[in-house]
């Protein structure tokens, strides 16, 4: 059998770059503050750090809109700030992930000034370009993600261009052969300059319909929802030719040894996994989001990872992630006593796991005041309750002004309970979250059944609110209950007999001998082992 790769048995920790962590008082995450923390990410037992674009940008999007993909953005540092964060996170034995956006730049790119510059310039094609209908609106119904239409008229050479997202990201055009190569070129620079890997943004975008077809309307639409979900995206997201220049990417990739490609993809499940490819590799990790979209309940996310476990083909390798920078958090969405379950959950499923900074030590959303918004998501739909703003605050490390991220004014701000919710404060507490990620992070590395074992959901008697599993590899088990409920329960199963509990979320049962019948208290997880 084959060894497993890396990021099959490790750890990904994103980074929202803008921020872990300020080491110059501007009040902005940076690249030497991240490398300030790397012994953190060391002591949490991470296996690899994923940064959000760095690259030069005018940050309409916060960084997601690139202006040059071979340079740093002054804000977060220099090159030579990237090349020591390189060695020295390699150099305690963590990989590091960039982000790559390669559908869209920003409207500042050379290559988009050149583009729209005429429609004789030899750059035109290098993004999508489309005259308007006869009577001069756009060339079809497609939306922009951030609301609004998906096209912008440009006066001066009397055509529209399209953006998925906001209208100073105009996306790239991927049917172009130049395009391609100079994208693969990107990925060469920052390949050479030793990163492991690539999370790829919003990968599903690439290829869009070269028709230009109308979206169909979507019947169920309800507009309290986001405008982007007024129509069907089948035209102008996850066309079938994008599996093609997947493919293109990821033989980059396969030209430098041990690296990591992960994509982006918000797909239901069955259409998510056709991007790990079939005889062409594709993703080695299609970024499986479907926890963030389950109502939080044993019976609907039991019925999630069945379907997904028993869908992964078996040559390839499944991913779970809980949180990322835009989604709310976890603590937010279910509560602080549920975030301790969430972890035993995603740090013993089959597969990778991606924790989000901050979730470590339970960080909740804060309120973010109409002036302190920054999210141009929430400033183009008001009132939905699709601002990002309240994920991406600081990191919380000790109790000192603005929780150590800053000596400055952070860039927005912190949440009111930094003061007790900090890294400092909760590493010395063994009860903490922050000390219980830490447990399982260690068990988890330890144990063959958790790192590569098979997934089975074990069926019992009694219990309202559970889900319960085993994983196995070889003679090595373990059984994992969670209790999803706010009430007292129990599970009874034969196989429980004689186990004793290896971790448990709540203090005081690490040790103990279980029989058949096993009780567990309200929002409490327990992972059973043979003595």
């Amino acid at each position: 059998m084959r060894k497993p790769a890396w990021w099959e048995q490790g750890i990904i920790y994103e980074i929202y770059a803008r921020s872990f962590q300020d080491s110059n008082g501007d009040g902005i995450g940076d690249l030497k503050g991240i490398t300030s923390r790397l012994e953190y990410l060391r002591w949490l037992g991470i296996t690899a750090l994923w940064i959000t674009p760095i690259y030069p940008s005018p940050m309409k999007d916060f960084g997601y809109d690139v202006a040059n993909y071979h340079d740093v953005d002054p804000v977060f540092g220099t090159l030579a700030d990237f090349d020591n964060l390189i060695e020295q996170a390699q150099g305690r034995g963590l990989r590091v992930i960039l982000d790559f956006v390669p559908n869209h730049t920003s409207d500042q790119h050379p290559w988009f000034r050149e583009s729209r510059s005429s429609r004789s310039n030899p750059k035109r094609d290098w993004y999508i370009w489309r005259n308007a209908k006869p009577d001069g609106g756009p060339p079809n119904n497609w939306i922009s993600n951030f609301g609004g239409s998906g096209w912008e008229w440009d006066k001066a050479t009397g055509q529209y261009y399209y953006h998925a997202f906001l209208k100073e990201q105009p996306d790239l055009n991927w049917r172009n052969p130049e395009v391609r190569a100079a994208m693969h070129n990107v990925l060469r620079f920052w390949l050479d300059r030793g990163i492991d890997g690539f999370r790829v943004d919003v990968l599903w975008h690439l290829m869009k319909d070269p028709q230009f077809r109308d979206n169909p309307p979507n019947p169920a639409y309800d507009p309290t929802q986001p405008e982007i979900d007024k129509y069907l995206q089948i035209h102008s997201a996850d066309h079938p030719d994008t599996h093609y220049v997947v493919q293109e990417i990821r033989g980059v990739l396969d030209t430098y040894k041990d690296r990591v490609l992960i994509g982006e993809i918000y797909l239901p499940i069955e259409r998510l996994v056709a991007y790990y490819g079939r005889e062409a590799g594709e993703a080695h990790l299609p970024f499986n989001f479907q926890l963030l979209q389950t109502p939080w309940n044993s019976r609907r996310v039991g019925a999630v990872i069945r379907e997904y476990d028993g869908i992964i083909p078996e040559q390839h390798w499944p991913n779970w992630v809980l949180g990322n920078h835009d989604k709310p958090r976890i603590a937010a969405r279910i509560g602080h006593p549920q975030a301790r379950v969430a972890a035993m959950l995603l740090l013993t499923l089959r597969g990778t796991p991606t924790l989000y900074y901050g979730d470590e030590i339970g960080i909740a959303e804060r309120a973010i005041a109409k002036e302190f918004v920054r999210d141009p998501w929430e400033r183009n739909e008001p009132g939905l309750g699709l601002g990002r703003d309240p994920q991406r605050t600081p990191m919380q490390w000790d109790g000192s002004p603005n929780a150590g991220f800053t000596t400055g004014i952070p860039w927005l701000p912190l949440s009111p309970d930094c003061s007790t919710c900090n890294v400092e404060r909760l590493s010395n507490d063994p009860d903490s979250i922050l000390s219980l990620y830490r447990r399982l992070i260690f068990w988890r590395q330890g144990s063959a059944a958790l790192m590569e074992g098979k997934y089975r959901q074990i069926e019992f008697s009694g219990g309202g609110d559970l889900l319960c599993y085993e994983r196995r590899a070889g003679s090595d088990r373990a059984i994992v209950l969670l209790n999803f409920g706010a009430a007292h329960d129990a599970a009874e199963a034969p196989e429980f007999a004689g186990l004793k509990i290896a971790v448990a979320t709540h203090a005081g049962r690490e040790g103990e001998i279980v029989d058949a019948k096993v009780k567990l208290q309200p929002n409490e997880g327990l992972i059973l082992a043979p003595v």
